[in-house]
């Protein structure tokens, strides 16, 4: 089954030539969970081909403007395209008073009904849960209430293995096998066990998205050997101070989260606008985490 990012966004608060509002898609078998919603972001799913009719559930961390000026455009264009899905959106206090008096006083009778989800961005709590995946928090230390978001793959099933199945099942049997179950004996065969026919379960991925925050090694244990991390990179350690002034990290300390955490891979983004080449950033990164990646507009990352 897919499990897919897509980088829509990488800037920080203001946006740059060829860098936008940080928002990004992940994609687990055919639904889309859009995460951040910055100006601008449903001009670049146009750009990327991401439907919006296939988001699922939307995810802010954060009430700057950066991480959700775009929400409310969004849900107009849904709206027009005549969704009537529920669609859920999960995201810090204020969130929903926001988009309810935006609706009121545009007088926008959205055509599908907005579940939302306050979430407690302190606390580290499952707040959304489908046949996919399970996502928590992950409390960020930012300027304003904020989260991050941990994305589980709920458990698949093992594959069946050709070279195991007897001849001569049927449709029917190959299904109930492919589903997990066993098949009892009957007059044709004396049973067959799932696992017999099946091999190791693939390992269910995790993605761990870090919005803006101070350089929180607490966080460490929460994402441990998380597959993919992707980590706010606001400035160079040369301005480590003023990182810390603005709660934001260096590229050097984003990397040292993932050093620490045995991540498998990670992406650094949230890069401020002072910064016209973002080579510097990498190769900070790079000399404590020598995998480090650039998560620039375009980017699809698969797992």
């Amino acid at each position: 089954m897919t499990f897919e990012l897509k980088i829509l966004g990488s800037a920080s608060a203001t946006p740059t030539a060829g860098r936008h509002p940080t928002a990004q898609v992940l994609t687990v078998g055919a639904s889309n969970y859009l995460i951040d919603c910055g100006e601008g972001t449903q001009w670049q799913m146009l750009e990327y081909r991401v439907r919006p009719h296939h988001v699922r559930a939307i995810f802010i961390s954060h009430l700057h403007g950066d991480h959700y000026f775009g929400l409310f455009g969004l849900l107009g264009t849904m709206h027009l395209q005549g969704r009537t899905q529920p669609l859920a959106i999960i995201g810090p206090p204020g969130l929903d008073e926001v988009l309810v008096t935006q609706a009121r006083v545009s007088n926008m009778q959205l055509g599908f009904a907005m579940d939302f989800t306050v979430v407690n961005t302190e606390a580290h709590a499952v707040v959304y849960e489908d046949e996919n995946l399970t996502v928590a928090t992950l409390p960020m230390r930012h300027r304003v209430p904020c989260a991050g978001f941990l994305f589980s793959e709920r458990p698949r099933r093992a594959n069946l293995l050709k070279e195991k199945l007897p001849a001569g099942l049927t449709p029917a049997q190959l299904a109930r096998l492919a589903q997990g179950e066993d098949l009892p004996p009957d007059d044709q065969q004396p049973g067959l066990r799932h696992a017999d026919v099946s091999g190791p379960a693939p390992t269910p991925r995790r993605y761990a998205f870090f919005s803006d925050t101070l350089y929180t090694p607490a966080l460490v244990p929460l994402i441990q050997g998380v597959d993919l991390l992707y980590h706010e990179a606001t400035f160079l350690e040369d301005l480590r101070e003023r990182a810390a002034q603005t709660h934001h990290s260096t590229a050097r300390q984003a990397a040292s989260i993932a050093h620490d955490a045995g991540v498998k891979r990670l992406l650094l983004g949230h890069f401020s606008s002072r910064y016209k080449a973002l080579e510097p950033l990498l190769h900070e990164a790079q000399a404590l985490y020598p995998t480090a990646e650039l998560a620039t507009e375009g980017l699809v990352v698969s797992l």
